[in-house]
């Protein structure tokens, strides 16, 4: 149980305050094609199965897809904040912990994305809390993840690196029989021609923590692997950080496998951090300040980057360039189609005929959609960000000859 110190009530704070901002955000992004690939096609995905319930209990809607993850990334805070109760000298020091874990780009990006990454973090931390309170390796839970999501091979691995370590030969054999089993289910996703992509999985791992903070995480798990006591934080982060680059050095590697074992070793840096500050006298702590500074700083403007990134339309001078692109758009389109009573479309794009599907625009073959200009079409349907134009559609109506424009707004 959380005491309701003024820690916990600051944990707790942060906990409102994240998932006020999260839940009003989900309303500005759309389904995108990768999202509605999980939800229509991917029935072998433990997503494809949440996704659907959570739309069964909460409704049709971008909250009914998105809010599984946003629950899942409170409940990884939460799991942290109780895992690391022991890990700190104070509760002050956790929190900064939590709070920094919370702001991650990939955590957050994470939270309101149809994705493994949140689940696996979620599902990691569970883990690490039953090992915590049960003294034990719990194998039975560990049988559980092989059927949950590929990823977990991982897992598996750093667990028979650790048990190595430990002399621990149960897990030893289990770890590796698991590790086994799930390569031989799903194996790992790696694309591209034979090349080397380390420097650009090194620029994901960069754009996951925020520069600063990734060069400072790659330092920490270097000096607690030479110099500090080894534990299940270390062996999960290591594994995932060592194998990715290893892989990336010849094929290109889905973060997505690996990116989420690599966050929860945040405990360790900040302990490390913590502890190499307050080691130094206050005369000599003037470059970890500066450090904490700007490395909050960077975390702060990503987390608005996140929450308010449409407004980089209205500086861009190609709006099709934009990051977050393939989240926009789609449900602003489908509610114009539906006010014109158009129901059913033909679309010169598959990506965008799936998405507009989950929003109820079904194939059909009265109307056809495209971006391309041609003469005299049934409507035209410019969909704006205030004086910006994202995109322009024409429709085609072959039983009609009558033109006119309908302008939306998107926000």
């Amino acid at each position: 149980m959380i005491r309701l110190d003024k820690y916990s009530i600051g944990f707790l704070g942060l906990l409102l305050f994240h998932f006020t901002i999260l839940f009003f955000v989900i309303d500005n992004y759309s389904i995108s094609y990768k999202e509605a690939i999980i939800y229509f096609d991917n029935t072998a995905s433990f997503l494809h199965y949440l996704t659907h319930f959570s739309i069964w209990l909460l409704g049709h809607n971008d909250y009914g897809l998105r809010i599984p993850f946003v629950v899942l990334y409170l409940a990884s805070s939460s799991l942290l904040y109780i895992i690391t109760k022991d890990y700190f000298r104070n509760e002050r020091d956790r929190l900064i912990c939590v709070a920094i874990f919370m702001v991650l780009p990939g955590v957050n990006s994470a939270a309101i994305l149809v994705n493994s990454s949140i689940v696996v973090v979620f599902f990691t931390l569970l883990y690490l809390y039953l090992y915590k309170v049960t003294k034990s390796y719990n194998y039975w839970f560990l049988i559980l993840l092989v059927f949950i999501d590929n990823s977990f091979a991982v897992l598996f691995l750093a667990l028979f690196f650790y048990s190595l370590q430990k002399k621990e030969n149960i897990l030893l054999v289990i770890s590796l029989v698991l590790f086994g089993i799930s390569m031989s289910i799903y194996g790992f996703e790696i694309g591209g021609k034979p090349k080397c992509y380390f420097i650009e999985t090194f620029m994901m791992y960069v754009s996951i923590f925020s520069p600063l903070l990734f060069l400072y995480f790659f330092y920490a798990l270097y000096r607690v692997g030479i110099k500090w006591e080894k534990d299940l934080f270390w062996y999960i982060s290591m594994t995932a950080l060592v194998l990715s680059l290893l892989f990336s050095l010849r094929q290109k590697v889905i973060i997505e496998d690996f990116a989420p074992f690599v966050v929860i070793s945040i405990p360790l840096m900040v302990k490390l951090f913590i502890h190499s500050l307050r080691i130094r006298l206050k005369e000599f702590r003037g470059m970890h300040y500066l450090l904490l500074r700007v490395s909050i700083i960077i975390l702060v403007l990503n987390f608005f980057l996140l929450i308010g990134n449409k407004y980089f339309y209205l500086v861009m001078e190609n709006p099709q360039k934009h990051f977050a692109r393939r989240h926009h758009i789609a449900k602003t389109l489908a509610d114009n189609l539906k006010c014109l009573e158009i129901n059913n479309i033909t679309t010169s794009s598959k990506r965008l005929t799936k998405r507009l599907n989950f929003y109820g625009i079904k194939t059909g073959s009265d109307y056809y959609i495209t971006t391309f200009k041609f003469k005299n079409p049934y409507k035209v349907i410019k969909i704006k960000f205030y004086d910006t134009t994202l995109a322009t559609y024409y429709v085609l109506d072959r039983t009609k000859k009558s033109t006119s424009k309908l302008t939306t707004e998107f926000r």
